[in-house]
């Protein structure tokens, strides 16, 4: 695997190898390449106390116990990534999995900056059972000496999620954000990490009416492109319809198989538009629940017993309204907002609940935030 110096015209692991190579490698190395041409190299810093808050349920994996950000002055040694033999580097993290490629039997020598954001140049060879992969970050470098490569992953239950990033229409924005890391996960991760429902669920990312072309979950710049976003797919079309026609809505049912003929954007854009529209909204709840239905099976992050608490008691307080509204027969969703388990990152935990106000042609919506908790690493 060389260098990557010439990047002319090249996928992101043709950086490292040819095509024919990158096939013929196994699936963790075809992950590091991938990682490596896209110039990500994150590694998780680790340290030898247990944090307190740390103590997980038995489904945790033992090294996410010791999981902590290190202190500035640490943060170029490079025994704070290196655990019982192991290393790991991120690989997809997003509220339905975190992951990590697990360099097994391994250490490392030179400097790492773990806040690098460049051009990374990286040469993987091998000296017997050893791989080593020398790691350059502008004018540092870093090499990691280790025997295995395997793919490390946690699954977790997205249904209950909420961003609000942007505004206007968050109801439908939640969805797109979930089908995007459904698909994600389905991608990048592979088809064992989904269940069947989530893998026919997840070609509604190519759906337009309901992708990032018509109701983006975040702002402009930090969407990732997709191949022909304004495309549908067949099998998009197939599920759509499929749950439409559970939903009872025959409009709906007309203008897909309209759109499945003149699948342009201003067909797509009517059927956008019908989604936030009152006599349509079974559509959107039939597809509420069944992504509910489909991650459901996973379970949810753990922050220690006493955040753990916490959190419980912002979701009873939230759930304590929306039982007043259901009397006064108002709809409305409790979602949250939680960080990462193990490579912890800045956001801090929210409870959200999101009510539904029914007007005659849209359905607005108005929330309401419960007190936040941040969890310190």
């Amino acid at each position: 695997m060389d260098t990557g110096n010439n990047t002319a015209g090249k996928t992101a692991p043709e950086r490292y190898v040819s095509e024919k190579a990158f096939e013929e490698l196994p699936d963790t190395f075809q992950k590091l390449a991938e990682l490596l041409g896209e110039d990500q190299f994150e590694l998780v810093a680790v340290n030898d106390e247990k944090d307190p808050q740390d103590q997980k349920a038995g489904s945790e994996s033992a090294f996410s116990e010791a999981i902590a950000e290190k202190s500035d002055d640490n943060m170029y040694r490079v025994d704070s990534y290196v655990k019982n033999g192991e290393i790991r580097l991120v690989y997809l993290m997003n509220d339905a999995v975190e992951s990590f490629l697990v360099f097994g039997n391994a250490r490392m020598t030179g400097v790492y900056k773990p806040d690098y954001e460049g051009e990374i140049l990286a040469d993987l060879s091998r000296q017997g059972r050893e791989y080593i992969l020398v790691v350059h970050q502008d004018d540092s470098v870093v090499t990691l000496f280790f025997e295995t490569l395997s793919l490390e992953k946690h699954l977790y239950d997205y249904s209950r999620i909420g961003h609000f990033w942007v505004e206007g229409y968050e109801y439908l924005r939640q969805l797109e954000y979930r089908l995007a890391i459904l698909r994600d996960k389905y991608d990048y991760i592979g088809g064992d990490s989904c269940n069947a429902l989530e893998e026919k669920l997840s070609a509604l990312v190519e759906f337009p009416p309901l992708n990032y072309c018509c109701y983006p979950a975040v702002p402009e710049k930090y969407i990732v492109p997709r191949e022909n976003p304004w495309i549908p797919s067949e099998k998009a079309f197939e599920v759509m319809g499929e749950i439409a026609r559970q939903a009872g809505d025959r409009t709906f049912v007309r203008w897909l198989e309209i759109y499945r003929k003149l699948p342009f954007k201003w067909v797509a854009r009517k059927l956008a538009g019908m989604l936030h529209r009152t006599k349509h909204i079974q559509v959107t709840m039939c597809l509420s629940e069944k992504l509910r239905e489909a991650s459901s099976g996973y379970g949810n992050r753990s922050f220690g017993k006493e955040a753990d608490e916490e959190l419980r008691v912002l979701t009873e307080k939230a759930r304590t309204k929306q039982a007043e509204l259901n009397e006064q027969g108002m709809g409305s969703e409790v979602l949250r907002e939680e960080p990462f388990t193990i490579a912890r990152d800045s956001l801090g935990f929210k409870v959200y609940l999101m009510k539904w106000n029914k007007g005659e042609k849209t359905v607005p919506l108005k929330l309401k935030k419960y007190d936040e908790i941040y969890i310190d690493p």
